[in-house]
């Protein structure tokens, strides 16, 4: 065993995690349609989080090529599939009362947390990729994207149109940097 493959096991289980959460709480969802009313932002950041998910298992492929994992470094690799998990776990509530749950009530109230969070993981991913790749020009979308939830994050914005707005810029933004840097995309032996 290689220590890529040995390394890559706890960040799979991980990330294997937090797909779980976000499968759970979907399926969770479904099974309770008639007493979630859905609300478009929140349905944009699962989404991302489901595809920020399969982005870092994919992008984890990468780091075959690391012959040395010393317990530090391998520490902070994970620490950005931990807070996948955790933005995973936190856009779901973790009941339904017998109202049901209005999901726009739920993101106003964990709006923060999810800006917050994906902040931090934004810093995490300039760290690694600093680490890996040394710095690189496309950081600077990652640096403005901690700048711009930084702000929003202090800010409170009740106009639903704002936070709608800025789930589909960032879904944007994601699905620009998977299309840009699709090269990064392909496995090949």
């Amino acid at each position: 065993m290689t220590p890529f493959e040995y390394v890559s096991v706890l960040i799979s289980i991980i990330l294997g995690l937090g797909i779980t959460q976000i499968m759970t709480g979907l399926a969770d969802m479904v099974h309770q349609w008639d007493r979630v009313k859905f609300y478009t932002p929140h349905t944009i950041w699962i989404l991302m989080t489901f595809v920020l998910h399969i982005q870092e298992w994919w992008i984890t492929y990468q780091l075959r090529t690391v012959n040395s994992w010393p317990l530090l470094l391998f520490l902070f690799m994970i620490l950005y599939p931990v807070t996948l998990f955790i933005l995973a776990r936190i856009l779901f509530p973790s009941s339904v009362s017998d109202e049901g749950i209005n999901l726009q009530t739920f993101f106003r109230v964990n709006r923060r947390k999810f800006y917050l969070i994906t902040m931090v993981l934004a810093v995490l991913s300039i760290g690694s990729n600093s680490i890996i790749y040394g710095v690189q020009l496309d950081q600077l979308v990652q640096v403005s994207l901690i700048l711009v939830l930084g702000w929003v994050s202090h800010r409170d914005y009740p106009d639903d149109k704002f936070h709608l707005w800025l789930a589909w810029l960032l879904l944007l933004a994601l699905s620009l940097s998977i299309g840009v840097n699709w090269e990064e995309w392909q496995i090949a032996g």
